[in-house]
This record gives structure tokens, sequence and C-alpha cells, in this order.
């Protein structure tokens, strides 16, 4: 069976407005926010020094003299031509700026996904697997426990066990200094400043892939089918791969995807504490400096992303899962 036209266009429109409400949202909370711009751009003794009439001029460099629907405007017909302006705080335009931080950034969620979601799914199985016993309890009990911290908490505690205490692993940057990019020491480096980042949001994340995995496979297994295939002789390990652990892998597809804006919000909590060269410093700079063009631009990445991830999700689930498709 195949989808109709319209579910998809039905789909498209929803996200299209969820991006439209985004975008907007985007615009107004960095205008919103106390203080000025110009405090920042030229300081508050040339700030003092200057007439009403400079100050304007300056203000109109940066189109920040609009009035708020004219800003807005601009806004959207730059997104449409791929220009999100020049940022007050680097001199540069702010795409330049976004693009030399977002490969690090999605290094640190790429890596912690996959952390996440390989051994959360294999520990949520094994549990489910081994039910009432003392690694099921030992395993909840355990993952659970970190979930429930913050990730910049968990990120502090793992700097004074792994820097601090044990002197295994470098707590800050994302490569060692003097090293040329790409030889083996550069990557070396890369590695060993990967590992607390991808632990301090990996490990949040495994816990809720660790109970949708567990939850899943325990009602797999209480399906007439598994009976069905146990009744009929098969190994054990043939019902657990070929029937129960398939079918209990569709519930956590939607769940990892959906996660994913969680890891790109703690990313940039995380990138702050370790000082990572993502977009967590950069935002943190661009707040400190009211520079809007700069916030916009982090913002609309991090939105779009997060709403492709869902849309993602939505598109392909139903060929993941053929019983939930429509027929045409």
């Amino acid at each position: 069976m195949r989808f109709g036209l319209n579910y998809y266009l039905r789909l498209f429109f929803q996200y299209g407005i969820t991006l439209l409400a985004a975008l907007t949202i985007n615009f107004t909370l960095p205008r919103i926010a106390p203080g000025d711009p110009l405090d920042y751009l030229l300081g508050e003794d040339v700030l003092g020094a200057m007439s009403e009439a400079e100050k304007q001029a300056v203000l109109a460099d940066y189109g920040l003299d609009l009035p708020i629907i004219a800003q807005y405007g601009h806004y959207l017909a730059g997104l449409f031509r791929g220009d999100f302006g020049d940022s007050v705080l680097l001199g540069q335009p702010v795409w330049d700026a976004v693009i030399s931080r977002l490969p690090w950034t999605l290094l640190l969620t790429g890596g912690a996904l996959v952390f996440s979601t390989l051994v959360g799914a294999g520990l949520g199985v094994a549990a489910a697997w081994r039910r009432g016993k003392a690694f099921d309890a030992a395993t909840l009990g355990s993952v659970l426990l970190a979930g429930s911290m913050p990730p910049f908490w968990l990120a502090m505690l793992l700097i004074i066990l792994f820097s601090t205490t044990l002197h295994w692993l470098p707590s800050f940057g994302a490569f060692g200094l003097g090293t040329a990019p790409w030889s083996v020491d550069w990557l070396i480096g890369v590695a060993e400043r990967l590992v607390m980042p991808v632990l301090s949001l990996g490990l949040v994340q495994l816990a809720s892939v660790l109970l949708i995995a567990r939850s899943s496979m325990l009602l797999t297994l209480e399906q007439d089918y598994i009976m069905f295939a146990r009744a009929n002789g098969f190994a054990e390990w043939r019902v657990f791969f070929r029937h129960a652990f398939r079918n209990a892998l569709l519930p956590l597809y939607t769940n990892v995807m959906m996660g994913l804006g969680g890891l790109v919000g703690g990313a940039l909590v995380v990138e702050t504490v370790f000082n990572y060269p993502g977009l967590g410093s950069l935002i943190v700079n661009g707040v400190m400096a009211r520079d809007y063009n700069l916030l916009q631009g982090i913002f609309i990445i991090t939105t779009i992303s997060i709403i492709v991830a869902n849309l993602l999700t939505d598109l392909f689930y139903p060929l993941i899962d053929p019983r939930t498709r429509r027929t045409a």
C-alpha cells in the first residue's frame, strides 16, 4: 500500500507552520532582552561622547534603526537568501562564524547520540531479557542515577574524576595546542577531549533510551507470536534476535530522533563547561554582546536541525513499521 499525497502535504504544512513560529520567536527573543547593542559596540566612554545622530548612524549600519516590522521583513528575506547578516561581536558574516563552529557541535552531538543509542538499547534489551534479576536492578539503578543529573553537573563531576583526580583526560578545548590539523597527534587530542563531553550528554540521554528499550522489549516478549515461536521449538537466541529484538526497536527509533533536540540544547551548555569551541561558547559571547544577528543565526540552525530530525522521523517511520501505513 502507498500513502496518499494528502498525508505528505499535511505533514509538510504542519512543519512549515512550526518553522515559521520558531523563526518568529527567534527574531523576538533577542530584542526583548535587556541591554543595548551600542553599549558593546562602542563602549561607555565612546558612547558618552557621541551625539544622538552618530548613534543613530551606527544603528542604521546594522539595520537596528528600522521599525520592528521592517526588521522582521528584512530578517525573513535574508533567511531565504541565505544571508544571516554580520556579527557585531566578530565583525564577519554570521554564516561564516557559525559554519566554523558547527562541525565541533555536530561531532559532539553525533557522538553522544551514537553512544546513548547503542549502549542504552543494548542495556535496555538485556535488562528486559533478564527481568527481575540482579543485572536488571543494577542497570536500572545506575543508569537512572546518571540520567537524573543535569548535563553540566555531570560534566563537572567527570572533570573532577578524570582530569583532577586521575589525570587521564584533558578538561578543556577540542584538540592539542601546537599540533598540526589532521595529524595523528591532533586526532588523538580530539578523541581524548571528546570523551567527557560525550559522556556528559550521552549518559543523560542513555537513561531515556534504556527505559524505552526495556519497556518495549517487555511488551514484545508478551506477544502471541513470541509464544508461538517458542512453541515451534525455535532456539532462544533466534526468538530473541529474529522476532523480539527487531520489533522492540520500533518505538526506540522515535524516541532517539525526538531526543535529538535535547542533545543539541544540552551540548550548548556542556560546551561552555569544557570550553569546547562549538556553538555553545559562541552563544554565551553573543548574549553578553547583545549580538542579535549572531544569536539568531545560531538558533535558526539549531531549530532547523531539530525540525528536520522530527520530519524525517514522521517520513520514515511508516517505512520502518508497515502497520502504521495508510491507504492512498
